[in-house]
């Protein structure tokens, strides 16, 4: 294995003053609430103005929206939805009978109350308020926050109609630690929210870390990371595109290839930065590429497999033969593109799968945002008294086992009482009533 380039910036150098500015601002918004919020709101974003979007200002917004882009949202949001309400159907409740009498089940339900946030920075994320709302809308979840940054004086008029298209109950013009600590918090008219779900900033992905445990988050969202996995019949072209269109995102953004071919490793390698200066964003993307982009030559199909796996990356791509193959062997992305004819752009826009989606290796333990981390897997069981008796024997072995006494009495009791003079291979404690 040979790195033809390797990254000139560690990525993961631990952001100290971010997270201690994070602190604070937390800190400040739990003690003095809404009016430590619009503190922030007007000294870093200069917003004076109410936070959650009126009827009327959403409809001059939405108005202002041409009639292609409400087309191109609206086509994105069926294919997010249909494939969401798959999922969710995946997965149903149900009961079984373990033993005579003694049966367990599940079920399914959604959180109380979810917080989407969506990014607004250089870019209008209308894709994004497309997957957290519109998936956590086909979980079931009742009552949905959507919070962005104004741009000027309103949110984006795009990113107003896909969050209203979507479902979300209630919108708030609000970005930053800021907004994320509302939805949390319950503050401007929003319900606490049970689970924070979106991409953002730095600051934003350290808020929803340092909530984390009082609010459920969906995952780590760092900076956005994509490899292309190629082999010798690759178009050099193809790949090269397809990584700088990713490193568009921001200048921390690492790409990755990953390939058995000299030629080709070689031929991407000088032809990227070329490409990159005759686009318009391509400033951001080269200084990505030249800070984290690395180029990896592989032995064989197989250690290109190793080394995907080893990164873990959030987009993954694969142009090579026999997709077949890497579909069954690859086991840690965020989400997989197959063939020259799938680009990242597919999903992270309007094919239908979540774009939301693990980074520093998160791949390895756990997928995108899904139906499934708005839905409580909530367990139950019935044990019938005349199933009681083997039950509560095993229970009170096991409890006596571990120490733990007063566990085993709670099943000697009912012992006591439905199972009758028997035998159970233990001494059964007797509990005189006290009515």
């Amino acid at each position: 294995m040979i790195h033809l380039k390797s990254p000139q910036v560690d990525q993961l150098d631990a952001d100290r003053k971010t997270r201690e500015i994070v602190e604070d601002m937390l800190s400040k918004i739990r003690i003095n609430g809404e009016a430590a919020v619009r503190g922030y709101a007007k000294d870093l974003d200069g917003w004076t103005q109410e936070f959650a979007l009126s009827a009327e200002k959403k409809a001059a917004l939405i108005a202002q929206v041409p009639d292609q882009a409400k087309a191109d949202i609206e086509f994105a949001h069926r294919q997010i939805v249909r494939f969401a309400q798959a999922q969710r159907d995946s997965i149903t409740d149900f009961h079984i009978e373990t033993e005579p009498g003694v049966t367990l089940g599940q079920r399914c339900v959604p959180v109380d109350c979810a917080g989407c946030y969506v990014p607004g920075g250089r870019y209008a994320h209308v894709a994004s308020a497309l997957m957290s709302v519109a998936t956590a809308r086909a979980a079931g979840v009742p009552f949905i926050v959507a919070a962005s940054p104004p741009r000027g004086d309103a949110i984006d008029p795009a990113v107003a109609y896909a969050m209203d298209l979507a479902g979300a109950d209630l919108i708030l013009e609000m970005g930053g630690v800021q907004a994320v600590a509302s939805m949390a918090m319950g503050l401007f008219g929003a319900k606490p929210a049970d689970i924070l779900v979106g991409p953002g900033n730095a600051f934003v992905a350290e808020a929803k870390l340092q909530l984390f445990g009082g609010v459920g988050i969906d995952l780590f969202a760092g900076p956005t990371e994509s490899a292309v996995i190629a082999d010798e019949t690759a178009d050099p072209m193809t790949v090269a595109i397809d990584l700088l269109s990713q490193a568009e995102h921001g200048t921390n953004s690492p790409v990755w290839l990953f390939t058995t071919s000299n030629a080709l490793a070689e031929t991407v390698n000088r032809i990227l930065p070329k490409i990159a200066k005759e686009w318009p964003t391509g400033d951001v993307a080269r200084q990505a590429w030249a800070n984290h982009g690395e180029i990896v030559i592989c032995e064989d199909r197989e250690q290109m497999a190793e080394v995907s796996d080893k990164y873990a990356c959030e987009h993954l791509q694969v142009q090579a033969e026999d997709l077949d193959w890497w579909l069954q062997r690859l086991r840690n992305y965020g989400s997989l593109f197959l063939g020259e004819g799938s680009t990242v752009t597919h999903g992270d826009k309007c094919s239908g799968t979540n774009h939301i989606l693990p980074t520093r290796q998160a791949a390895r333990y756990t997928g995108g945002l899904n139906v499934m981390k708005f839905l409580k897997i909530l367990t139950w069981q019935e044990i019938k008294t005349d199933a009681d008796p083997m039950m509560s024997s095993v229970a009170s072995r096991l409890s006596r086992t571990e120490g733990m006494d007063a566990h085993a009495r709670a099943c000697d009791w009912r012992l006591q009482k439905f199972g009758g003079r028997e035998n159970w291979g233990f001494e059964v404690a007797h509990q005189k009533r006290f009515d």
